[in-house]
């Protein structure tokens, strides 16, 4: 549903903002891409059916990189998904690195970025719920929530 009134998000505490991808560096090499990218649907209904593990939400944009955009309680969630073999990201990891890791057939990516509360400011206008919005909860963006400034420097 578009809202058209000026909405931001807000969040309880700090979080962590997520961003993974790939590239296909060798596109008729469908053997070795093939398995990397079916991996991230299989990690995302996971987390999509375990909402204790601390994934938020995201977005995410399929091309040449493909990119992932994730919102997590916290970084230690994070790390602990992938870190543990009973969950679906390790075994995909150990995989990658002994099939293509070294090749140069397909590239992957990511970058980590903890947030503390009240250290991001984020605004949505004529917008669906998206974003940081969409895994928190979004407010009107009126009062001290009207500019860039107030929303980044609220309590």
């Amino acid at each position: 549903m578009i809202k058209p009134e000026r909405m931001t998000a807000e969040a309880d505490g700090e979080f962590c903002v997520f961003l993974i991808g790939m590239r296909i560096n060798r596109l008729w090499k469908i053997h070795k891409w093939w398995p990397v990218a079916i991996a991230m649907p299989r990690m995302l209904k996971e987390l999509q059916a375990h909402p204790e593990l601390g994934c938020l939400g995201g977005h995410q944009w399929v091309g040449n990189p493909t990119i992932l955009l994730q919102y997590w309680k916290s970084f230690e969630q994070l790390d602990d998904y992938a870190k543990k073999p009973d969950h679906k990201h390790l075994p995909a990891w150990r995989a990658f690195n002994q099939n293509v890791a070294r090749n140069g057939d397909v590239g992957v990516w990511h970058e980590t970025y903890r947030v503390n509360a009240g250290n991001y400011e984020c605004i949505y206008v004529n917008m669906p719920a998206f974003g940081l919005g969409k895994a928190t909860r979004l407010v009107p963006a009126t009062g001290k929530r009207e500019s860039a400034a107030g929303r980044m420097l609220r309590p």
